[in-house]
């Protein structure tokens, strides 16, 4: 690691064990910064330090600090009087209490620093507390004080650095009170399944993969401006009002899939059972119909002979009783066709073989009736 400068010498109070560190920041802003500029020339716009007494600028060597009371006045400190408050943590980080990680509320915390020996002197117990946090698992609670006011703080290992993060004092953490909806908010099944769908679809990713897109964006923005060039296209912002949470939802199951290389066609849509087809069979009615019709036309031939029969046999008693048969025949006939047309219509597969038998009794019947006519005609000759 590049050389660091250091905000803070002290020491960690370990009991009567004292490990002079000295305190460096862990992390660095690389947010970019502006300056005001006159808008008319484009002059920077600078602000200069005036005594309101005597209405001059004064310089940094001559600025204090002073605390302004309820009534107006000021009190002056300096920093002597700071440096010798009576308290132990001006120069100390002292350790309160070791504690399990988890009992620290991630809302705490703030800063993070990095705790470097001072000396080759302060190794050995710095090793020291270094292997007893990492053997126990737990973290320290610590005290100190930094830029005017005393600091809540927790000491960790990472790799083979003891690290302090700054933490906010419990009563300087507000209330959610107010914060989540205060009606009950409905949640269906089906939505859960697709939020952890969603959720399983974007995994886990490399917290180094990620990076700061907005700043590329100004930093690409003033190239172009730098080189006279026209500034990048700005893209059509995506989403805005959620008018169907389950249809946001699939969407953004598929976009995940796509980003993460799926294929496109594969859905993550909750989709409904196919209903059950009825019991009917459309193509049986049909059938059945067709049979009907075929009986009627066969009736209708068998009956045309019949009269024919019937007028060259008027004066013959045994004609007379023959046709009367015929007659009585086409009638039964009839009555039958509405109930087999019906019967037809509504049977299954495993009624037809019995629909089939009854079909030849009847062929079997007619065949007797036109023997019988034959018969007649034979007597009337």
């Amino acid at each position: 690691m590049r050389h660091v400068r250091s905000i803070w010498n002290g020491a960690i109070s370990f009991g009567l064990v004292s490990i002079p560190v000295k305190l460096m920041n862990a992390t660095e802003n690389h947010s970019l910064s502006f300056r005001q500029i006159h808008l008319e020339d484009g002059g920077r716009i600078r602000y200069r330090k005036f005594c309101e007494l005597e209405d001059r600028e004064v310089s940094s060597p001559e600025i204090g600090k002073g605390y302004e009371d309820a009534d107006g006045s000021v009190v002056p400190i300096t920093d002597e009087d700071l440096a010798q408050l009576p308290l132990p943590t001006a120069k100390t980080i002292e350790i309160v209490a070791f504690v399990p990680a988890d009992r620290i509320d991630l809302l705490q915390m703030d800063t993070a620093y990095y705790l470097s020996a001072n000396g080759a002197p302060a190794g050995k117990p710095y090793a020291l507390l270094r292997e007893a946090l990492r053997r126990s698992g737990k973290v320290a609670v610590a005290k100190y004080a930094l830029r005017g006011r005393e600091r809540l703080g927790m000491l960790r290992v990472v790799d083979d650095v003891l690290t302090m993060h700054a933490l906010l004092w419990p009563d300087e953490i507000r209330s959610a009170e107010g914060v989540a909806p205060e009606a009950d908010v409905p949640i269906r099944d089906k939505e859960l399944d697709l939020a952890d769908t969603l959720m399983d679809t974007l995994g886990e990713v490399d917290l180094d993969e990620l990076h700061d897109e907005y700043r590329e964006a100004v930093e690409e923005l003033i190239t172009a401006k730098a080189e006279g060039r026209e500034p990048p296209p700005v893209p059509e912002p995506e989403g805005g009002k959620v008018l169907d949470l389950m249809a946001a939802l699939e969407k953004s199951v598929r976009a995940a899939r796509e980003s993460r290389g799926a294929a496109p066609g594969q859905e993550a849509e909750v989709r409904q059972m196919p209903s059950r087809k009825s019991s009917r069979a459309t193509p049986k009615e049909v059938g059945g119909k067709k049979s009907t019709s075929t009986a009627k036309k066969a009736t209708a031939t068998r009956a045309a002979p019949k009269k024919t029969t019937a007028a060259t046999t008027k004066s013959t008693p045994t004609a007379r009783k023959t046709t009367a048969k015929k007659t009585a025949g086409k009638k039964a006939t009839a009555k039958k066709t509405p109930t087999a047309r019906s019967t037809e219509a509504k049977s299954t597969a495993a009624r037809s073989e019995s629909a089939g038998r009854k079909t030849a009794a009847k062929k079997t019947a007619a065949k007797k009736t036109t023997a019988k006519k034959a018969s007649g005609r034979q007597r009337a000759g």
